[in-house]
């Protein structure tokens, strides 16, 4: 953040704390506001912030191309994995993933929508994960957007200072209308079904999804796996035709419950609905992606220019096991070498979300990662360069009282096939910055002119 942009901000904190460090009136409305919009995990409100995130338009930009130039190399690596089964296997897809994976979708993209999980750092930014099948949260921009409107020295600021709130749920509904066009789809407003199990933390997330593609003249559904039937050609949840099925449900838990006899697998093996993410988008998915991206063996799979943004901006990052890697143009034998380094890597299960099953070197006690090494030979677990993340001052409402915390900054970009709108902003004071482990999200407001 640019010295001007800095001083603009703290600005603002100042005038926030002055005015509402003990407004619990303020406070019981934000609460009140995130629970009648759904901006919800589970039953939590997810925003105790009292203004946006802001980004500066240079910084944004330079975050768009790079994420949009990365997912041209996870495009790569899926194609070559169906192509070379040694890819496949480096990877971690597994037999049954890799059979529904060749499934045909109907469309060239692997991930009609996706988001990179990118920590903000000093001198730029790192990508460090890719959700390629099931991106939260692009359903609670909006809805954050709208919740500043009732602080009314924020909502003054952005009239003073120009600036945009990106629209992902827009580009959302267009890339898959247009991902059914490509698919052959020749409804002028299909019917969406997004699926997911019941109880999940993110159904708040589907109601607004479900609300703002209706008020678009897409009739939409919430419904579970179970409800799902193949009949006459069709794939139905109870009397609800489905055209697009938007999947939530995550892939690994689909397959453990369902095998080639469930409805879905024969809709989409007759060619008969079109089904965003399709499940060849696990192949990137995996974390283990990152290995590949960064592992010299693999480089021909790139252009120059992936190549050159994987440098810049992708953390070192190994499949976890016995053997020798390189390490910064030398060889190391890599067990020992990231005993010997715990201050400086983290340990991440191949397949697994909201932070669980991570170790962080720099957290743990000798022994501590020793007992996460145990762990991680024993499953598929990848390692990964400490990226040194960016912290936030951010005026936080809790227990009465506002404050200003230094916060942890995870900016997430999403992507509708392959460009950028917008992205998830979460805080958290701790090394884990994600929603599920308890974190805070808050709207993304680009500020023109930075």
């Amino acid at each position: 953040m640019s010295l001007t942009l800095q001083k603009l901000v703290n600005d603002l904190d100042e005038k926030l704390l002055n005015e509402h460090r003990l407004d619990t009136d303020l406070f019981g409305r934000l609460e009140s506001i995130q629970r009648s919009s759904g901006i919800l995990h589970g039953e939590r409100p997810i925003c105790p912030f009292l203004r946006p995130y802001f980004l500066a338009e240079s910084r944004y930009n330079a975050i768009r191309h790079a994420a949009s130039t990365l997912n041209g190399a996870f495009v790569s690596l899926t194609r070559a994995a169906l192509d070379h089964p040694e890819i496949m296997s480096e990877l971690g897809v597994s037999e049954k993933e890799e059979r529904w994976a060749r499934l045909e979708t109907g469309y060239l993209d692997v991930s009609i929508n996706s988001r990179l999980d990118t920590f903000l750092t000093a001198d730029g930014f790192a990508f460090l994960e890719y959700n390629g099948e099931n991106p939260a949260g692009i359903g609670d921009q909006a809805a954050l957007e709208r919740l500043f409107t009732n602080v009314p020295i924020v909502d003054q600021f952005l009239q003073d200072n120009q600036h945009h709130y990106p629209q992902p749920q827009i580009r959302l509904l267009d890339v898959l209308d247009s991902a059914y066009r490509d698919f052959g789809g020749k409804k002028q407003k299909p019917n969406i079904a997004i699926v997911d199990w019941d109880g999940v933390s993110t159904r708040p997330e589907f109601v607004i999804l479900e609300e703002y593609f209706e008020t678009r003249g897409y009739s939409t559904k919430i419904c579970v796996p179970g409800e799902l039937e193949y009949k006459n050609s069709s794939l139905i949840a109870g009397d609800f035709d489905i055209d697009i099925f938007f999947k939530r449900v995550l892939i690994h838990e689909f397959l453990e419950r369902f095998d080639e006899t469930h409805s879905l697998y024969q809709a989409c093996s007759d060619g008969n609905v079109c089904m965003v993410n399709s499940f060849r988008s696990k192949i990137p998915h995996k974390k283990a992606s990152f290995a590949v991206l960064t592992d010299p063996r693999y480089s021909q799979l790139f252009s120059s220019e992936q190549l050159a943004t994987i440098g810049r901006h992708v953390p070192w990052t190994r499949n976890f096991r016995y053997g020798q890697t390189t390490y910064k143009g030398g060889s190391v034998e890599l067990v020992e070498f990231i005993r010997a380094g715990r201050d400086q890597f983290v340990l991440k299960p191949n397949d697994e979300y909201g932070g669980k099953g991570i170790y962080f070197g720099w957290d743990s006690s000798e022994a501590e990662w020793d007992d996460a090494i145990a762990v991680a030979l024993q499953a598929h677990y990848i390692v990964q360069e400490r990226v040194l993340v960016e912290k936030t001052d951010i005026p936080v409402f809790m227990n009465g009282e506002a404050r200003i915390e230094s916060l942890t900054v995870d900016f997430d970009p999403f992507l509708f096939r392959g460009n950028v709108e917008g992205g998830m902003v979460r805080l958290a004071a701790g090394s884990l910055v994600n929603i599920t482990s308890g974190g805070g999200e808050t709207a993304l407001a680009i500020l023109e002119g930075f």
